[in-house]
């Protein structure tokens, strides 16, 4: 399933609080999927890595109580205690067998110990498959059909969506829409250590913005996404010095083309992102009245892409003159 598709089915599991496992190659968002479902609904999200946690952990430390003269379970404090949310259980099978079976009480029965989950709380959970190269443990059947299982897979449109969104720089935006390929290259038959996803794609978004000095970048960048591409994608980012002035073509002030193919990469993300930082109808005009000049998938992925974040466009005269001339394209 796309982002997309996951997310909304994953919303709609949560509002039933049906357990759900979200299984994924490492580093294409799963956790940030969740995340943001529990900020769009405006509940509690409480995340374990249950990895790192021993069985007790889970369950509790045992205790003597003197009145009963038994042995209680003190049930850990990172645990809800009320109110409403998505209790995340993340790389739960990665976790030990042992600390897998609390888990299993835990979605099982919503308790575990002395510990019950409060109503108001969705379970879900995550994790690697067995073919990406991760240290996991094989999920025991029992285990296995408490959940309703989703497998998300890596859409360069739906990235694309959330970068615009995110503010991730237009140098990446660009280069990931030139090479689609390069935006998720995990391969588990190759011993990388560093490879692009969209996580580290984030990291890349993070040194470009930061007080690095220049001569540290390639090196810094090959570290998130590989030396061959961090080399492609800093040559790239070289194009930008040769755009038109994107400001002047939005303000209707410019009607300067290219017909390199790279530079109108970078031109349409560099366009996208101006509009949707400041979203205007004269703006938005003035780009659909440039793009008819443009090449046409270039001029269809901008307005596809503006689309998509919801802009307006419907009600200006230059959609009309759009839609004429690229109608057939959308067929």
């Amino acid at each position: 399933m796309l982002a997309k598709e996951c997310t909304a089915s994953l919303s709609a599991l949560v509002d039933e609080q049906i357990p759900t496992f979200l299984w994924g190659a490492p580093g294409i968002g799963k956790s940030s999927i969740v995340k943001q479902i529990a900020q769009e609904k405006d509940v509690n999200f409480i995340d374990l890595r249950l990895s790192l946690l021993d069985p007790t952990d889970l369950k509790g430390i045992p205790f003597y109580d003197k009145e009963s003269h038994t042995a209680l379970w003190a049930p850990p404090a990172f645990l809800p205690r009320d109110g409403v949310g998505i209790l995340f259980l993340d790389e739960l099978n990665t976790a030990p067998p042992a600390v897998q079976a609390s888990a299993y009480q835990l979605i099982l029965d919503r308790k575990v110990g002395e510990y019950t989950l409060p109503d108001g709380y969705a379970i879900v959970a995550a994790g690697n498959r067995e073919s990406d190269r991760g240290i996991v443990y094989k999920m025991p059947s029992p285990l296995a059909n408490r959940f309703v299982h989703l497998e998300m897979e890596v859409s360069v449109e739906d990235w694309k969506d959330w970068a615009y969104s995110a503010g991730i720089d237009d140098r990446i935006i660009a280069y990931i829409a030139y090479k689609n390929e390069d935006l998720f290259s995990f391969d588990p038959k190759l011993n990388e250590k560093s490879f692009a996803t969209p996580r580290s794609w984030e990291f890349v978004n993070n040194i470009l913005k930061s007080s690095m000095p220049a001569n540290l970048v390639l090196e810094s960048v090959a570290g998130a996404i590989g030396r061959e591409r961090a080399v492609n994608f800093l040559s790239f980012s070289k194009v930008m010095g040769r755009l038109p002035d994107l400001d002047a073509i939005l303000s209707g002030e410019s009607s300067d083309q290219s017909k390199e193919i790279d530079v109108l990469y970078a031109l349409s993300a560099g366009l996208v992102s101006k509009i949707l930082s400041a979203p205007e109808d004269a703006k938005v005009e003035n780009l659909l009245m440039y793009s008819l000049a443009m090449q046409s998938e270039f001029a269809v992925m901008m307005v596809q892409d503006l689309q998509r974040a919801d802009i307006k466009m419907e009600h200006l005269n230059g959609f009309g003159k759009w839609v004429e001339k690229f109608a057939f394209l959308l067929a």
